[in-house]
Order: C-alpha cells, then sequence, then structure tokens
C-alpha cells in the first residue's frame, strides 16, 4: 500500500528529543525528512541506540551554520528546534525563509516560545514538569513531589509539531508555527488546576496519588484506575468489599485519597491473596480497568503485543514499537537504518513544496471546511477531536442523555446546583469550539440522524471500547456505506484485535503498561503512574494520524479506516526502556528525581513549608555555572541541599537561570495562570459559559499569530441540538418537539 505523507519533503534542524520525534512521526508516515547535522553529527547521537529509533529511515546533511537555509529552502515543512538567538547562532532566518519559499511551514519548538520574557530561559524536560505544574500535582504529603520518570514532556510536543506542521500546509502554508514546550506540557501533562478553580470551584490543590492506583499484591505490583463511581462499585465487589461500597462519597477519587490508609487496609489482604494474573483476569470480567506494571524487559513478551506484532526489528538490533497507527488503504514506510553524518552529499533542489495554498489564511482557520463527528468521551479522544475544532474544523460532538461523556460525571465537584454536570474541569478544557448533539443511539431513529450527519462529514473521531460500535451498529463497513469517502478514526485502548481488544482503559492504564510508572516514583517505594500526560499524548497521535488521512484523501480522493490503539502510542514514548534492554540488559527503573542521564538534577527545599526547587545541571559549564552562583568550588547534592535550604524560592530561582542553570519553582496545578511568560503569550483565554461565567480556556500550544483558537466555550449538552438538527438535517419542528418527548434527545441526563 502507499504511505499516507509520500511526496512532502521535511528538514528537521535541531538536537532535542521533540523535534526528532516529530520528524519520525512524519518520515514514519511517508516523508522524506533530512536531517541538518553540524560537523561531529548531532549531540542526539550520544544517546546511542535510542538515536537509531528516532532517526531511522531519515537522511543527513552536514551543514555549518548559514548553510542550513539552503537546505530548508527545498522542504514543505521546517522543524527547528531553537530559541530565537539558537537559530540565529545557526544561521536560520525563518522570515528570509518564507520570503525565499512562500508556502514551506516552519515549526519552531523551544523551552518557552519565540515571544515574551522568558524566550530565551533554559530548561530541561525536568524543570519544564515543574513550571508547569505536573510535578506539584503528584506524591505523598509527607515527601518531596515526584517528576514522571522519561521524557514525556518531548513526546507530547514532538506528536504537536508533526500535527501543527502538517495542518499548515491545509491553508496556512507559509506559517511559522511557535511551538512552547511548556505550553505543550501545561495542556497535556496535569489535569488543567486553572479549571479547577473556574469551575469545579476548587481552590486549592495539594499533591497526591491515585487510591487505588498501584498495590503490592501476591506476586509483585497489580495496576487499576477508576475514573467514574460505577467503576469504583464493580471494584469493591470484586474485592469482597461491601462497606467500602456502601460508603457512597469513597465514588470520588479526591475523598478515596483522603482515606487512603483505609481504603488501603481494607482492599490489601484480598489482593495480597491473589496473583497480577488473577486479578487482571477478575477485573476484565468486571470491566475494571487493571494491569500488570511493564517495563523493559517485560513489554515485548505481552501476549497483546506479541499477537498483534507490535514491536518489530530495528536493523541496528533491537526491538521498537511500530508507528502507533493502522490504516486501512495506507501503510508506514517500514523501518530502516539511522543515516550516518552527510550521507547525503546533494539535497533536494531548491522548489516550491507540493502543496501550497493559493490564498493562505491563520492557523486558527488552516482545517476550516472539514466536518468532524465527534463520537469521544473522558480525555483523550475529545482532546484530539478539539485540535480540530481549534484550527477551524465544524466539530459536532454526539453525546447520549442516557450515557453523557463519562467525564461530565467524573470531573466535576460541584454541589447545590441541580446542572452539576456542567462543572467538569477535564470536559471544559477539551470541548471548546464544538457543537453538542444529543442523540440516543439504542433507538433507531438516533441511528438514522447520525447516519444523517455522517453523510455529510469528513471525520468521524471515536474511543469506545472495540465492541462497541459493532454493537451500535456503526461499524466501518456500515459507515462506509453511508460515506463512501469518510475517514473514520477509532481509539480504542488496545486496539481492534488481539487477546486485550475488549479490556477498557484509561491513561493510568496505559502508564501503568507501558512503562512509565515503573520508571515514576521513589526510588523505595512502589511504582507511581503520572496520572493523565497519556491522554494528551494519545490524543495528538490520533490528530496528527487523522490529518495523514485526510491529507491521503487528498491527493487519492480514498477515505479509509484509522485505528489508534492509546498503548501504542504510549509504547512509543517509552521506546528508550525496551532499546536499553535489549542493547544492554539494563532494565531502567524508578530514580526519584534524579531522572537518567544529566550530570545532576533534583528537588531542593528551600525556605518556607513545603517549598521546593527544581535544578538541573546538564554538563560541565552549568556545573561552572551554579559553582560561582553558590562560591564553591565543587557542588554535589549534599552540598544543594544545604545552600537551598533557607533561600527564598523565586529570586533564587530566577539567579539560577540568570546563570544560565535550568530551575523553575515546582507549582501547584491551579497556579498556571499567573506564570507571566503563559499570560504574555495568552495561553488561557477568558470566555464566558451560559452556567459557569467566566472560564480561562487552554488555546494550542502555539502562539496566535493570526486571531485566536479559542472562540466558543465548552457546549452544554445539546446546546446545539435545533441548530443541527433542524438547520443542518432538516428535522421539522414537529419532529424535534417529538424526538424531544421521546427523550432521543435532550439537555440533561436520564437515569
Amino acid at each position: 500500500m502507499p504511505h499516507p505523507l509520500s511526496g512532502i519533503r521535511v528538514v528537521e534542524i535541531g538536537d532535542r528529543i521533540a523535534a526528532a520525534y516529530c520528524g519520525k512521526l512524519l518520515r514514519d508516515a511517508g516523508a522524506d525528512v533530512i536531517v541538518v547535522e553540524p560537523e561531529g553529527g548531532s549531540p542526539l547521537r550520544r544517546s546511542g541506540h535510542f538515536f537509531d529509533y528516532l532517526a531511522g529511515g531519515k537522511r543527513s546533511v552536514v551543514a555549518a551554520a548559514g548553510q542550513a537555509q539552503r537546505v530548508a529552502a527545498a522542504a514543505d515543512i521546517v522543524v527547528l528546534a531553537a530559541s530565537p538567538a539558537e537559530a540565529r547562532r545557526r544561521g536560520i532566518d525563518c522570515r528570509a525563509l518564507h520570503t525565499a519559499t512562500p508556502g514551506t511551514v516552519v515549526v519552531t519548538v523551544s523551552n518557552f516560545g519565540w515571544t515574551g520574557p522568558w524566550a530565551e530561559y533554559p530548561a530541561t524536560e525536568f524543570t519544564l514538569q515543574a513550571w508547569c505544574g505536573s510535578t506539584g500535582s503528584r506524591g505523598e504529603p509527607d515527601r518531596p513531589p515526584i517528576a514522571a520518570g522519561g521524557d514525556l514532556g518531548e513526546f507530547i510536543a514532538g506528536g504537536y509539531a508533526a500535527f501543527f506542521g502538517l495542518a499548515g500546509l491545509f491553508g496556512a502554508a507559509g506559517a511559522q508555527v511557535d511551538l512552547s514546550v511548556l505550553e505543550a506540557m501545561s495542556a497535556s501533562m496535569q489535569t488543567f488546576g486553572w479549571l479547577r478553580t473556574d469551575v469545579a470551584g476548587l481552590t486549592s490543590f495539594s499533591r497526591s496519588t491515585e487510591v487505588p492506583s498501584i498495590e503490592r499484591c501476591k506476586d509483585g505490583y497489580v495496576g487499576m484506575s477508576m475514573a467514574t463511581g460505577k467503576q469504583w462499585q464493580s471494584f469493591c465487589a470484586m474485592v469482597g468489599c461491601p462497606e467500602l461500597a456502601a460508603d457512597l462519597t469513597l465514588g470520588l477519587q479526591l475523598n478515596r485519597w483522603r482515606n487512603r490508609d483505609r481504603v488501603r487496609a481494607a482492599i490489601g489482604p484480598w489482593l495480597a491473596a491473589h496473583t497480577v494474573e488473577e486479578i487482571v483476569e477478575q477485573a476484565e470480567r468486571f470491566r475494571v480497568p487493571m494491569a500488570a506494571i511493564g517495563n523493559g524487559a517485560t513489554l515485548p513478551l505481552m501476549d497483546h503485543f506479541v499477537a498483534r506484532g507490535t514491536f518489530l526489528d530495528n536493523p541496528a538490533g533491537f526491538r521498537q514499537p511500530r508507528p502507533p497507527w493502522l490504516m486501512s488503504a495506507a501503510q508506514p514506510k517500514p523501518l530502516a537504518p539511522a543515516p550516518r553524518p552527510g550521507d547525503l552529499t546533494d539535497p533536494w533542489p531548491p522548489r516550491k513544496p507540493v502543496t501550497v495554498a493559493t490564498d493562505p489564511v491563520p492557523m486558527s482557520q488552516a482545517l476550516q471546511g472539514l466536518r468532524v463527528v465527534d463520537l469521544t468521551a473522558f480525555w483523550a479522544g475529545p482532546a484530539a477531536s478539539q485540535l480540530f475544532a481549534m484550527l477551524g474544523a465544524d466539530v459536532i460532538k454526539v453525546e447520549s442523555c442516557r450515557h453523557p461523556d463519562g467525564m461530565r460525571y467524573s470531573g466535576t465537584l460541584r454541589t447545590g446546583v441541580a446542572d452539576w454536570w456542567e462543572y467538569s474541569w477535564v470536559a471544559h478544557a477539551v470541548n471548546t469550539n464544538k457543537r453538542s448533539l444529543t442523540l440516543d443511539l439504542q433507538t433507531a431513529r438516533g441511528r438514522e440522524l447520525v447516519g444523517a450527519l455522517i453523510a455529510d462529514a469528513d471525520l468521524v473521531i471515536e474511543n469506545f471500547p472495540a465492541r462497541v460500535m459493532e454493537n451500535l451498529g456503526l461499524d466501518y463497513d456500515t459507515l462506509r456505506g453511508i460515506n463512501e469517502n469518510l475517514i473514520v478514526v477509532r481509539m480504542p485502548a488496545f486496539g481492534l484485535d488481539g487477546p486485550w481488544r475488549n479490556r477498557g482503559g484509561f491513561a493510568m492504564t496505559m502508564e501503568q503498561i507501558a512503562g512509565l510508572a515503573w520508571i515514576t516514583g521513589y526510588p523505595d517505594d512502589v511504582p507511581t503512574a503520572p496520572r493523565g500526560p497519556c491522554d494528551g499524548l494519545a490524543a495528538v497521535h490520533a490528530a496528527f494520524a487523522a490529518l495523514c488521512a485526510v491529507e491521503f484523501r487528498r491527493r487519492t480522493g480514498s477515505g479509509q479506516l484509522v485505528e489508534v490503539p492509546m498503548i501504542e502510542t504510549v509504547l512509543n514514548a517509552t521506546a528508550r526502556q525496551v532499546i536499553e534492554f535489549d542493547v544492554s540488559a539494563t532494565v531502567l527503573t524508578r530514580n526519584g528525581n534524579r531522572g537518567h542521564g544529566v550530570a545532576l538534577q533534583n528537588l531542593y527545599a528551600c525556605e518556607g513549608d513545603d517549598t521546593w526547587i527544581a535544578v538541573s545541571v546538564r554538563d560541565d559549564s552549568d556545573r561552572a555555572a551554579l559553582a560561582a552562583l553558590l562560591g564553591q568550588r565543587e557542588i554535589d547534592d549534599a552540598g544543594l541541599a544545604d545552600w537551598f535550604a533557607d533561600k527564598p524560592l523565586a529570586p533564587t530561582v530566577q539567579a539560577l537561570l540568570d546563570a544560565g542553570v535550568p530551575a523553575a519553582p515546582v507549582v501547584s496545578p491551579t497556579e498556571i495562570g499567573d506564570n507571566p511568560q503563559l499570560q504574555t503569550r495568552r495561553f488561557l483565554e477568558t470566555l464566558q459559559h451560559p452556567r459557569v461565567g467566566p472560564v480561562r480556556y487552554p488555546r494550542p500550544p502555539i502562539a496566535p499569530a493570526n486571531g485566536g483558537f479559542v472562540t466558543r466555550p465548552a457546549p452544554t449538552l445539546g446546546e446545539h441540538n435545533r441548530e443541527v438538527l433542524c438547520g443542518l438535517l432538516g428535522v421539522s419542528a414537529e419532529e424535534f418537539a417529538q424526538l424531544e418527548r421521546d427523550a432521543v434527545i435532550g439537555t440533561s441526563p436520564v437515569r
């Protein structure tokens, strides 16, 4: 089969994981990717076989400062990992590049973006996690906060860069996409703390872990994730704890955390008497998401991945996950070796890109004209369709009053209001710019109406368990019979086939299985799930794959089925663990806040109660700068802990940044709105919601160059029923009233 992005030229410049992963996503989808490296090769090559994973199948040009501009001028998409000053040092002038080749889309990937007071500040994955509120949300109250293991933020940012770079070719060609890694992480790696304040009324936030989450059992650790009250009740029945089920307050995760000792004591004996395999098997029958905890040694051996052929042999001698999407009419490029530095001596001749918009529009309208029928729920699915809505597509979210989006129930803490389901902070965060339609798809008329909607749509996106669409009579063959050019994007937790096909799972389930939990947490304690960032990771991968299918249809006229299993997106972000095991028999494990592969990194207590600073010493230059600041010849972890103990947080962070050393305060998610860099770049845009009032909504993690991205607040349930049914589908006023009487449509949940 052909590749979805064949013919698209990409130039990748820079030495950070986010840019390299962006290039990998584009290359795997069929683009021709050239890496521009300095003499001696990219610093990423020092990561060994991890570089082979990121650069497989790309080509390399060695270019001195000033020569990279010539190579980039022949590309459709340029991915530049640099701040403004770094770009100048590399000889890249984005304005001149656009003048020379008007259709080229330039995606700049930098820590804080190219505008704002922090544009040139140093940062690492570790300090950016502290800035975005991720670290501050995680851990035990009597211990330091804990950062998520791995380089998850870099992979999330790389996914966004690939999506927006490709989107620019749809009408915003010639744009500079100014992507901030901090904003990408703020949108994906924490639980929207500012919305907890605006929407749910929660004004304080202390770090915690899920209860229960990863618990000891007879032969190791078992992971569990319960996002709904029904799942909690089922779990209580499974473990034989009716007294927990009887306490209805425990249906909320917040209350289980407050009663964590009681909950853990009650479930402990049952867990201790059962093995991981027994528990997971039982949980599948009770439809409670549970999983074995995976790591680099065990992942390729899991029966589901073996059955699906998830892991492939890299030519460099290790196993890696395949690209995290499958298409019915196109396929990824096969794996290939990473290039040697300068293996390409004659890059493409300069020419205009293959897809040039004749009338460029702002990025906020790049996907205008596309219609998306959104059948998603919770976080990952709605966040994927929201990216289309943010770029101008007409996204119609379909819910049932019998079964609304479950996040409306599990993400709200409001009491004393009749329409409490409208106060879920996560539902608000990932549904802006959409229209809301309610239809009971278990009724014949509901299915007829959704079919009429699909008949004129470009995409359908859903993230139900694999069995649900078939049970509703909305399988791919049926939908294709309605609209032969339709693109159907399915996001089941574990894929459409394999032993785990019918299992449900949330982001934390994926984190537990795919190794993220294994490398997150205190070294002397159980693994810790990062708590949700894999929703954002899955969302951006699904959006990218969907857009690849749109580009493929634009060139071939062919619609198709696109499968994006959530677990496989996470495996691509944890691939380093399998690579390390295959190459050196090393099982990477949790190392607290010290991380892997940096000279010195940790959290240190500062003056005040529970006040922490995150510091990364990347190399000898950082070490020398920090030693000079401290007035010491040598620095080590214990010496830093002593020095920071009586220092005020904010001026100390500033002093380190001014000295060129990555540092950050560990902030709560509720404090993100106070960040001056995010304020300057208008990351949060305030809109008036008809029920809640003023709400600060996050925009995509790219600077709003020519118009804002957030134009409508998250819709109320069924808010656009009349607009869609009568205005779009031609339903009469009489039938509309009958649909309301028959509860096929409505504006409130039906119990």
